[in-house]
């Protein structure tokens, strides 16, 4: 897949605050979404982005 700052990705797990859609802010190695429901931002590897995405929905 091909991933662009200010995509949002589902991901597989739901966040806690009960979100699984993450904006994309910084893509690389590794990247730093943030979350729709709570605007929490975390950085991950971009292994397991990949792994656990279910969809992905282009900027528009």
């Amino acid at each position: 897949m091909d991933y662009e700052v200010g995509d949002i990705v589902k991901l597989k797990k739901q966040h806690p605050c009960g979100s699984s859609e993450w904006e994309i802010l910084r893509v690389g190695a590794d990247f730093r979404l943030k979350c729709m429901g709570c605007e929490h931002q975390i950085m991950i590897a971009r292994r397991l982005v990949e792994k656990n995405t279910k969809d992905l929905r282009k900027k528009a």
